[in-house]
């Protein structure tokens, strides 16, 4: 039978009570005598209670009133480095930083991080972070942002997080921290090999080489496993060591390196307060690689025995971080053996205590309960922070105001939409791959670093985690950030990022933090001269399914600007993560049929911006008629490329079938405003006039599946034309919403191909085309005479 890590520190404590030796101390004889008596008892007390809370954790589990065990056992040493920071400087921890969390909490009065941590444990209603949805570490009055998923992918947005506090402060933007504060982020030895890791290391050390202040503190808790897997002996020192410049890697010197071991608490605190103070000196990143060990397994359902042996977990023990503090108060005098059982003992009731006292709890038990920070709106304050206009709106235009210009392509209104927001909000950033001084592959950022400096337009290395991560840092620090991902397909190996972390940290912070963003992906297909795969993805399905998150496609000039600002007040007034995929193919073309100038728009002036809003409850339903209540034969609903695609196609059915060619139209009316008729040629074909109007879905995650319903109920039947693959595709969420609504007309989609896109004329196989949507159309018009209106008017849900 293995001895508990519990009975082991009794144990010795008895032991020395009847007299054993305690034993030298770890590092130099002398110890440090910076370090006080006081000091070294508080860090006796973070680490008792962290010790205690774990082992209520199992406890709680098996009474069946807990959920959570992966513990900081062996790991309290970090208590260190919370009391050498201040309770100001931000903190994104490990889920193994109990300690710290304990440390931290007590230096801020009116805190109660026992309770504070049962009710995590416990899935309580009445945690005061996540209000019941997740074990975290997290309070606002600590300055400790939760984190979930600390396989580091919170260290892009630590980093980012770093970079935004020195950028808004510079700005004049303060946010919620001193101006010398530290950011600290920790993580363990084995989620230091992991990509994201590496990837946010690497930006640190870029932005620092070339002097961007970055004050960053990385904790590196060094047990030695990854659950079952072994790190290898040396290899957390070898890449501290290459990060701190001793390598062949000049370019990692920029990180200063602490190395300490938590089983000597004075040389731990001593260590962690020169780092702290090393990086709030220099504003340079630093890493203090923490050795630990990791008791009771990675959580209550590891059993350890069967990769460990018994003679190798029992040795762990001899290096416990509560032993070796417990020591150290004996040989000053501090404590007695005796005091420190007492101590210990005393702290195991008190949890006990608190934790009987919470029983029973309230738990979340409604989807609305569960969803609702997901769900928050502030509509009227989106609105007005939306529609807000610069006092020099014309001196950021140089005096050529966008209104004026005649009308624009959907990348010049883009651009001048960019322009009015950074104009009324003084924290709007914008960086990506080349949008500073190239102004964008595609010209849309164009101007921008002229009109508002290098401090608030500016280019990223090519790392689209580091671009995702720099904004969930500086959305925490108050700016709003509106990052490029050059491409859609550039998006998948950082998605993480925006599913992980952006989207969920209102859900486990119950609301309290939130990182709201505007993130612009030029994407979608039918780029001519310039294609493949990564320049014309065609799949949305990895952003369609993250809870909370907004994602628009804007199909016209005459759209883009009003979803522009609607984004832009979402991400302002309820955090809300944002995406606008904004169609490459569309971004400079001026015709829709040849020579109709149809694709461009006028730019509207502030007075008619509300006008030109979008709702993010409503498509916009074009009417092949003018008057009368909506409804006919067939609704065509599509979004982005389709919208143009269908006007085309249904040109071409109305030529085939002997009708006149339908007449050019505006940007603001799609379909053409009198009456057309797709008409029975000599040939056969239709029998009767066909009503056919274009629904424009304009977003596309969450679909506004009330108002479509409420529209495609007065048509007998429904076409959907997405540009996006078969499976997986926007078209699976339309049909369901229709079905799920009640629809009982005809429904029928096309689609492009469930396959990658090739280089060149190959691409036309497996991309949607108009010919398609011809074809689909044809076969629905000849059924008209078939068809009995089944569907009816119905109001939204």
């Amino acid at each position: 039978m293995i001895e508990s890590v519990d009975d082991h520190f009794v144990r010795r404590v008895r032991a020395w009570q009847a007299g054993e030796p305690v034993g030298r101390r770890p590092g130099p004889a002398s110890g440090d005598p910076a370090v006080t008596d006081a000091e070294l008892t508080d860090l006796f007390a973070a680490q008792l209670m962290s010790r205690h809370l774990d082992l209520a954790a199992r406890d709680l589990q098996a009474s069946g009133e807990g959920f959570y065990t992966i513990g900081s056992a062996g790991h309290e040493s970090n208590a260190a480095v919370a009391m050498a920071l201040r309770p100001s400087d931000p903190a994104l921890l490990h889920y193994r930083s109990g300690g710290f969390y304990c440390a931290r909490a007590a230096q801020v009065e009116g805190t109660d991080p026992a309770r504070d941590t049962l009710r995590s444990l416990m899935a309580s209603a009445d945690d005061p972070i996540s209000g019941g949805r997740h074990k975290v570490f997290g309070h606002p009055d600590l300055a400790v942002v939760p984190q979930t998923s600390t396989i580091a992918s919170h260290l892009p947005r630590a980093v980012g997080l770093a970079f935004a506090h020195e950028r808004a402060h510079a700005l004049g933007l303060p946010d919620d921290w001193p101006a010398d504060a530290v950011v600290v982020a920790s993580l363990g030895d084995a989620g230091l090999n992991h990509s994201t890791a590496v990837g946010a290391l690497n930006a640190a050390a870029h932005a620092a080489h070339q002097g961007v202040p970055l004050p960053l503190l990385v904790v590196v808790e060094d047990n030695g496993l990854g659950i079952s897997v072994r790190t290898p002996a040396g290899w957390t020192e070898a890449v501290v060591a290459r990060l701190g410049g001793r390598s062949t890697l000049a370019a990692y010197a920029a990180y200063a390196t602490y190395t300490a071991d938590g089983a000597d608490p004075l040389g731990t605190l001593s260590t962690a307060r020169a780092a702290v103070a090393g990086v709030r000196a220099s504003r340079r990143p630093a890493i203090l690689h923490l050795r630990t060990v990791r008791f009771m397994g990675h959580a209550g359902s590891d059993a350890e025995v069967a990769y460990r042996s018994a003679r190798e977990i029992t040795a762990d023990h001899d290096r416990d971080p509560l032993l070796a503090t417990a020591a150290e108060l004996v040989r000053r005098g501090v404590r007695s053996p005796a005091g420190v059982l007492a101590a210990y003992e005393t702290e195991r009731s008190r949890i006990a205590a608190l934790r009987a006292g919470l029983v029973p709890t309230r738990r979340l038990a409604t989807v609305a309960e569960v969803a609702a920070p997901l769900r928050r709106r502030d509509d009227e304050p989106a609105r007005r922070l939306a529609l807000a206009v610069a006092a020099d709106r014309a001196e950021r235009f140089r005096g050529r105001l966008p209104e004026a210009a005649g009308p624009l392509t959907l990348a010049q209104s883009l651009t001048a939409a960019l322009t009015d927001l950074l104009a009324a909000h003084p924290g709007g950033v914008v960086f990506g791959e080349d949008v500073g001084v190239k102004g964008g592959v595609y010209g849309v950022t164009r101007g921008l670093r002229r009109a508002f400096g290098a401090a608030r337009v500016f280019d990223t290395l090519l790392d689209e985690q580091t671009i995702l991560g720099t904004a969930l840092g500086s959305a925490l620090a108050g700016l709003l950030p509106i990052p490029e991902i050059q491409y859609l397909a550039y998006l998948h190996n950082a998605e993480d990022q925006l599913r992980g972390e952006a989207a969920t940290l209102a859900f486990f912070s119950n609301g309290q933090y939130a990182n709201g963003m505007v993130v612009r992906i030029p994407g979608l297909a039918y780029q001519r001269g310039f294609g493949g795969h990564f320049h014309n993805d065609n799949s949305l399905a990895v952003l369609r399914d993250i809870p909370g998150i907004v994602v628009g496609v804007p199909s016209s000039a005459a759209e883009a600007p009003g979803m522009v600002r609607a984004l832009a007040g979402m991400a302002l007034a309820e955090g809300r993560v944002c995406v606008l995929v904004e169609p490459i193919a569309l971004y400079h073309g001026r015709d829709v049929t040849k020579g109709d100038g149809a694709a461009t728009a006028r730019y509207a002036a502030p007075e008619g911006w509300a006008d030109t809003l979008a709702d993010r409850d409503e498509g916009r339903l074009h009417r092949t008629t003018a008057g009368g209540d909506p409804g006919g034969d067939v609704l065509v609903v599509t979004f982005g490329n389709g919208v143009a695609m269908t006007r085309r196609a249904l040109a071409t059915l109305a030529l085939q079938h002997r009708a006149c060619p339908l007449p050019p139209f505006t940007s603001a009316q799609l379909l053409p405003s009198t009456p057309q008729q797709l008409c029975r040629s000599e040939q056969g074909g239709l029998d009767l006039p066909a009503r056919v109007d274009l629904y424009d879905l304009r977003w596309v995650a969450p679909l506004p599946a009330d108002h479509l319903a409420h529209t495609a109920h007065g048509y007998a039947a429904v076409l959907v034309v997405d540009e996006t693959r078969r499976s997986g595709g926007v078209s699976e969420g339309v049909v369901t919403a229709l079905v799920d609504h009640g629809y009982r007309g005809t429904i029928r989609r096309v689609t492009s191909e469930d396959s990658v896109i090739p280089l060149g004329p190959a691409a036309d196989a497996v991309l949607l085309a108009e010919p398609d949507i011809v074809a689909a159309l044809g076969r629905l018009v000849p059924a008209r005479a078939d068809w009995t209106r089944t569907s009816r008017p119905m109001e939204p849900r």
